[in-house]
């Protein structure tokens, strides 16, 4: 006798319908694709949110208290510095020049805005030429009141100048 041929099919027939396989994979897709709509609208909300925050935030800032004598003292500050601005510098300097001999040297100019006062320290050849100058300042525009402060002579000086002070004070703009 001679041994019967078997055939042996190894592919299992299928058990399942396709369809089920292929509707749960369409209803999986559908799921993910909705989740990602979701997620992107979440993203979008929550920038909108962050956006609406930061525009809170920066008109809300919590100011600190700044205290009433810090803000005196930045007002004097302010307004030193707004009188400094406002002298009649180019009078004041025209004035100086105007009254200049050449026997005289000016050496510093010190106007002090609040008591509208110009303090000129310069250095004469003479006596004579230090009291000249002074006349020539007081006949000045600007200046009234014109007097001199103090005077020293150079003795180191070989050839002993005068140095002198004078004041003054600017006359208010008509």
């Amino acid at each position: 006798m001679t041994p019967r041929r078997l055939e042996l099919d190894y592919v299992a027939a299928p058990s399942a319908p396709r369809w089920v396989g292929i509707s749960v994979l369409i209803l999986a897709l559908a799921v993910a694709g909705f989740l990602m709509l979701r997620y992107r609208d979440a993203q979008h909300q929550l920038a909108t949110l962050d956006a609406a925050q930061g525009l809170l935030n920066s008109d809300r800032r919590a100011q600190r208290a700044v205290p009433k004598e810090r803000l005196e003292q930045e007002a004097k500050i302010i307004d030193s510095a707004v009188r400094q601005l406002t002298l009649p510098w180019a009078q004041m300097i025209e004035a100086v020049e105007a009254a200049s001999t050449s026997d005289v040297v000016v050496l510093q100019l010190q106007p002090e805005a609040q008591q509208r006062t110009l303090r000129l320290t310069a250095e004469a050849k003479s006596g004579e030429a230090m009291l000249r100058y002074v006349r020539r300042l007081s006949q000045s525009r600007v200046l009234s009141d014109v007097a001199p402060i103090s005077h020293q002579v150079q003795l180191e000086d070989p050839s002993r100048p005068i140095q002198f002070s004078v004041q003054a004070s600017f006359r208010s703009a008509r």
